[in-house]
């Protein structure tokens, strides 16, 4: 029979979670990983390549192995499984992702979250003096971690997600505001019939994976509060609705509603977020998106009540590998 844990030590351990994010960002920002690609190394070693103080370096590796993040044996650092998930060489590194989740538009106004619960609003504005999405427009170097960043996460989970939907019968895929076009990339070969538009702002889809599934999509700029691509049978939305609040999102979905085919679905692709106590990764993603951005992760009722607001009903909802799933909405 398992032990439960120390109350104390799950406080202890709660309290302390923000010097492993911190050690995890340093590990990636010094990309360790890439410099253990050829094998072990002493710590020296690394850190004269690094360009930092040995001991230093040794403290953060040590923390970071007893989560089996990097491998310490014989005097030397090697990599593990997950730490190998850091190198920036694999085509689904999550290099990017852990530099995006660990900046500072994330973790500042978690620091102060007793503030966000105060008053009710996210701490962008005081932060850093613009909403979440606009100071990433005018700050590019924090804009490109974040999008760089989605792209990596999104790796994990395109597939397994795409996977889990049935593709028949479907000849147009928008994916609106898809990034760099990884779901849609996935979602093509599922459905080996269908074309697919990429729909995104500007300076996104600079960066888009065009010569993936080449001839297959094509990029179309837009902004989902004035307009989407009219006439495709699906319409992906992933991470997109858990930005915005209510009033927003049915501006979005409605938007949508006025132009799709008949016989055509919706598909919000966020966490659904469980009753009871029981662990959901959603509901820590949820406790972010309300420090950084106006939105929030919404339970299966709370979805229901959204598309009917924007003419839509709730036609089932699809569980996937992923930490998201599948909620799909047809016309009413």
């Amino acid at each position: 029979m398992s032990q439960s844990p120390d109350p104390g030590q799950i406080i202890v351990d709660l309290a302390f979670g923000f010097i492993l994010s911190g050690a995890l960002a340093t590990a990636a920002k010094l990309r360790i990983a890439d410099k253990l690609e050829a094998g072990p190394k002493p710590v020296a070693d690394l850190a004269k390549e690094a360009g930092v103080d040995a001991q230093s370096l040794n403290r953060v590796l040590r923390l970071l192995a007893m989560f089996n993040v990097f491998k310490e044996e014989g005097g030397k650092y090697q990599l593990t499984p997950a730490a190998d998930l850091l190198r920036t060489p694999l085509p689904h590194t999550l290099h990017h992702a852990a530099l995006m989740v660990t900046q500072d538009i994330f973790w500042k106004p978690v620091g102060e979250l007793d503030e966000v619960v105060r008053s009710g609003e996210n701490g962008m504005i005081p932060h850093f003096g613009a909403p979440f999405f606009d100071y990433l427009e005018k700050n590019k170097e924090a804009g490109a971690i974040f999008h760089r960043g989605m792209s990596s996460l999104s790796d994990l989970e395109n597939a397994p997600i795409a996977q889990a939907y049935d593709w028949g019968g479907v000849n147009t895929i928008v994916d609106v505001a898809g990034g760099h076009g990884g779901l849609l990339i996935e979602a093509l070969k599922c459905a080996p019939k269908a074309k697919g538009i990429l729909y995104d702002v500007a300076h996104v889809l600079k960066d888009a994976r065009v010569n993936e599934e080449a001839g297959r999509w094509s990029c179309v700029e837009g902004n989902f509060f004035k307009s989407v691509p009219p006439g495709a049978d699906v319409y992906m939305l992933k991470r997109i609705i858990h930005d915005w609040k209510d009033d927003d999102c049915v501006t979005i979905l409605s938007n949508i509603r006025k132009v799709m085919s008949p016989g055509a679905r919706i598909l919000v692709c966020d966490c659904v977020i469980p009753p009871g106590n029981d662990p959901h990764g959603g509901k820590v993603l949820d406790v972010l998106m309300m420090s950084a951005l106006p939105g929030f992760e919404r339970t299966q009722d709370e979805f229901a009540a959204l598309f009917d607001r924007a003419g839509l009903k709730l036609s089932r909802v699809i569980h996937t590998p992923a930490l998201l799933s599948i909620t799909e909405a047809v016309a009413k």
